[in-house]
């Protein structure tokens, strides 16, 4: 599961002072971007532990699900398709559409109208689709992906159970 850095970047932001909100979204910024994970986090982490005096809810924030934002990370992305794959700008645009074309429908008659008007609004959603930065490298990550599933599945149930 990967999470959302930029909401990650925001929440963070919240619990801070206005003064100092720019320079540690540059600190996390800076962090999520890292192609390491092991560095990203400990970055994230110590910016956490300074945090944690002056503003805990802030540190809080930032630790909750941190392992979570590396998760593309991890798997050894490629710089362009990570910055593509570790924000859900795309998936709320499709949302923010679908919720614009279905939302002046004031009574829905059946379940089949109401799965009519979503993939029409689907459709139109889709006009606004763009290729993913980095798109040539989805073989890459399709088999990390693979790697990653295939050496954490268990061979047998004995071994499931273990």
């Amino acid at each position: 599961m990967q999470r959302c850095t930029l909401h990650k970047r925001r929440n963070v932001a919240g619990y801070l002072p206005v003064a100092e909100r720019a320079a540690i979204d540059k600190r996390l910024a800076i962090a999520f971007a890292q192609p390491d994970p092991t560095k990203g986090i400990k970055a994230c982490r110590d910016l956490a532990t300074q945090l944690e005096r002056d503003h805990p809810d802030a540190a809080g924030s930032l630790r909750e699900g941190l392992d979570e934002m590396f998760t593309v990370a991890r798997l050894g992305t490629p710089k362009r398709l990570r910055v593509s794959l570790t924000n859900t700008n795309c998936i709320e645009s499709m949302i923010s559409i679908a919720r614009d074309t279905t939302g002046r429908v004031k009574h829905w008659k059946t379940a089949t109208m109401k799965k009519r008007w979503i993939a029409a609004s689907m459709l139109e959603a889709e006009r606004s689709f763009r290729r993913i930065k980095g798109h040539a490298d989805m073989t890459a990550l399709t088999a990390a992906v693979h790697h990653a599933v295939s050496s954490d599945t268990p061979t047998n149930y004995a071994q499931a159970v273990a």
